[in-house]
């Protein structure tokens, strides 16, 4: 069985949505484009945006990763204004947004009214109360490697409803396998259940 990997940097993955570096060519398979919080440019956010514009053909399945870091060295007015340009795309293009957030989780939130498209929360792993709420307004989580060791989070992972999971492996060197089969023993299902539910919220998600 294939599995999808929602998530990941890695050019040998073919069944997936790959994301789409600067200096990256376009691939044959699924991609995501967007400018991350790190790497925002003040002086060049319109050529950023312009890049972020030419690099979306039929293959980009989503906007991002983007979002709100508060780790980062970029103002917190320059993040959100460069968060809501690529939500702006989004809405236009019909496309999902794939969000990286550090830190920042109630700042996002804000953010989900001016959305119309699907807002996915990669690699979550938080807690419980934080996916609560997150859940309550309409996101998805998608879940990497912490769950293979962290309790906490498969605690937060059993409350989330399968038709709000997506899985990756982000840029963590594990096959995603391992990880569809921890999700399955969790969520006390089948592989093939797992498989097809997710299966079915990426269509969802790219229909709007």
């Amino acid at each position: 069985m294939d599995y999808f990997d929602f998530h990941h940097h890695k050019k040998n993955i073919s069944f997936g949505i790959y994301n789409l570096d600067l200096t990256d060519k376009i691939p044959d398979s699924l991609y995501s484009v967007g400018i991350h919080p790190k790497d925002i440019l003040y002086d060049k956010i319109t050529e950023q945006l312009n890049w972020l514009n030419e690099n979306i053909t039929e293959n980009c399945f989503a906007i991002g990763e983007c979002g709100l870091d508060s780790f980062v060295p970029i103002e917190q007015n320059i993040q959100e204004e460069v968060f809501l340009r690529q939500i702006e795309i989004s809405n236009e293009l019909k496309k999902p947004i794939i969000i990286h957030c550090v830190r920042k989780f109630y700042e996002v939130i804000s953010f989900r009214k001016k959305a119309n498209q699907a807002m996915i929360i990669h690699g979550f792993n938080k807690k419980e109360s934080i996916a609560h709420d997150l859940l309550k307004n309409n996101f998805y989580l998608s879940f990497g490697k912490a769950v293979l060791y962290n309790l906490s989070l498969q605690n937060t992972l059993k409350i989330t409803p399968l038709n709000k999971i997506f899985l990756e492996t982000d840029n963590e060197d594990f096959e995603i396998a391992t990880l569809y089969e921890k999700v399955a023993e969790i969520k006390g299902i089948s592989l093939e259940v797992l498989n097809e539910q997710i299966l079915e919220n990426l269509e969802i998600i790219r229909h709007g």
